[in-house]
């Protein structure tokens, strides 16, 4: 019950300086997480880092729904930054935030918070984008060794364009991606693997979704950090 409620996604994508990235995390860890996991309707927020360790980071909340995102408990944590807060996301580089709503998904919940995130962001012109997500690739891909939970997201634009005092300190853009597709994996290298690579291609409807891709932007992430928020493990 608890994995069909989580059908928001509050994504921030940032780069921050070497001499930064300490004080970024204690920052974080300590105050920023904790604050965001209690407010009501959060679930979890994690904190992946890019495989290359260029400072380039990906921050997440996984939310009841997109709605929560511009409630006012939210809204108020937002528009009452604290002054670590304030420090903090003015060190952002070519930040981007985004809110989304789930479309499909497929998997099942790792056991352990995956060491590993396939991240693509892109859009596409194709018909049924969601549904052969959800009915045809994700559950091909998961059955995959090695993979977990695939997901994929469309970004809410009403929510996303909500301006607070946070984001007029480092004015993320939102990016030209609509769609956002997760995917937890124990191993970096599945995505590189030919058995990942021709899995779309091998019918003739994932043969016409790929064809519709554009403005594809892939990564992946490891782990950083993760905090739940309270009671999530017990209910």
């Amino acid at each position: 019950m608890e994995q069909r409620e989580r059908k928001g996604l509050l994504a921030i994508w940032a780069d921050l300086d070497e001499d930064y990235q300490m004080t970024f995390e204690k920052w974080h860890n300590c105050e920023h997480m904790p604050e965001r996991v209690t407010i009501p309707g959060f679930y979890v927020g994690r904190r992946y880092r890019g495989m290359d360790n260029d400072g380039h980071y990906l921050m997440f909340y996984e939310t009841s729904s997109s709605k929560v995102l511009g409630d006012k408990p939210y809204l108020h944590s937002q528009n009452n930054p604290t002054p670590r807060t304030r420090e903090a996301v003015a060190r952002f580089r070519k930040p981007a935030r985004a809110i989304f709503s789930l479309l499909a998904r497929a998997g099942e919940v790792p056991l352990v918070d995956s060491p590993h995130l396939y991240v693509m962001r892109f859009n596409s012109q194709s018909k049924g984008i969601a549904q052969w997500h959800e009915n045809e690739y994700l559950p091909r891909l998961c059955a995959m060794s090695g993979v977990y939970r695939g997901r994929l997201y469309e970004v809410d634009p009403q929510i996303s364009g909500i301006v607070t005092t946070e984001r007029k300190i480092y004015s993320p853009h939102q990016g030209e991606q609509r769609f956002l597709m997760m995917v937890e994996i124990a191993s970096p290298e599945l995505p590189g693997s030919k058995a990942w690579q021709e899995l779309p291609k091998s019918t003739k409807k994932g043969q016409a979704m790929l064809k519709g891709l554009e403005d594809r932007d892939e990564r992946v992430y490891w782990l950083d950090f993760s905090m739940y928020a309270p009671r999530v493990h017990s209910q």
